[in-house]
């Protein structure tokens, strides 16, 4: 994990990776996808827009009301905004699943 990735990054870049389905290993600081096929890899969804956007894209197709947060952070370009909102409806996407 590089040096800048906080515990709190890694914790919800790990609830990411479970929302999509991806492996976690290590301590929740690598996964392994589908896409990501060439093996174990760092997760970068906080500051890589080809690892956010498609987690962006399912939550926006779960057909959940709440989508318009990512909506309104998608508009401002900013990785850090889209990032949090993301993490933000996927823990509300998963506490009304319980």
């Amino acid at each position: 994990m590089d040096k800048k990735t906080t515990n709190m990054e890694s914790t919800n870049n790990k609830l990411i990776a479970e929302f999509m389905g991806y492996k976690v290993f290590s301590k929740g600081t690598k996964c392994y996808s589908p896409k990501y096929d060439e093996g174990l890899e760092p997760m970068k969804f906080h500051k890589s827009w080809d690892w956010l956007m498609p987690v962006a894209e399912k939550c926006l197709t779960t057909g959940d009301r709440q989508h318009f947060v990512i909506n309104d952070a998608l508009l401002t370009c900013n990785i850090e905004e889209v990032y949090n909102a993301v993490v933000e409806f996927i823990k509300q996407y998963n506490d009304e699943k319980q």
